[in-house]
């Protein structure tokens, strides 16, 4: 199915398919880190990622999240609708953590009144700095009414993330969405949604992420095969 390679990415390689407007992601055993100035390769974390990616958005589609997820198709493949990026890091934080704690001198863990949403612009030559809605309009990234749909979509994800997680006893603290635009111009929910691109402690604060990798914490394969289990005892 999958044909000529169009793009290498950090986690992921992807291909052109027969259909024009779908493509195949394939998941790779690399974990990264200061965007790609740590590198290391991590066996069986491709299809980790891609198994929980793909029943996150598989449960994503049911409840009504236009999404580019099609099916999974192998163990580290994917078949996915062609969106056009939007260059934006959407960041959702329900907690006090990571560059956030270190940015303002606060202790990991403290939960906001309510959810903060947050922008980076993504470009791995400027390290994805941080951007307001003044700056995206300015930029041409978006409209007012693109910006304030990113927010809301994001925000109703997040509804449905925490509660599933909760369920499996896992406090979903920060993540990041990616979006694209399909063939018929529809803002959609794009790249992936693993460990790598969120937080999750358990309930003794244990994390069950990507941190692990960054902080030296264990063994990330271990961590993220307990998170996949977890979440296929889901309903």
């Amino acid at each position: 199915m999958k044909k000529q390679l169009i793009y290498t990415g950090k986690a992921k390689d992807i291909y052109n398919t027969e259909d024009e407007n779908e493509i195949v992601a394939v998941y790779k055993d690399q974990a990264t880190m200061l965007n790609g100035a740590r590198k290391e390769t991590i066996k069986g974390k491709g299809v980790l990622n891609n198994q929980i990616s793909s029943l996150i958005f598989e449960k994503l589609n049911a409840a009504g999240v236009a999404t580019h997820f099609v099916k999974q198709l192998s163990e580290t493949e994917q078949l996915n609708k062609r969106v056009k990026i939007i260059p934006l890091e959407v960041v959702l934080r329900n907690y006090t953590a990571g560059s956030f704690a270190k940015r303002f001198g606060m202790e990991e863990g403290i939960k906001f009144g309510s959810p903060i949403v947050e922008f980076y612009y993504k470009n791995d030559d400027l390290d994805d700095p941080f951007i307001n809605d003044e700056h995206i309009k300015f930029l041409g990234i978006a409209t007012d009414e693109q910006i304030a749909f990113l927010k809301e979509e994001t925000r109703r994800i997040n509804e449905l993330l925490t509660g599933w997680f909760g369920q499996i006893g896992l406090k979903l603290i920060d993540f990041k969405l990616e979006f694209g635009f399909d063939k018929d111009g529809k803002i959609i929910l794009a790249d992936e949604f693993s460990p790598d691109n969120c937080r999750l402690w358990d309930a003794q604060g244990h994390h069950m992420d990507k941190d692990v990798f960054r902080r030296d914490l264990g063994n990330l394969t271990d961590v993220y095969e307990v998170v996949l289990e977890k979440l296929q005892g889901l309903d």
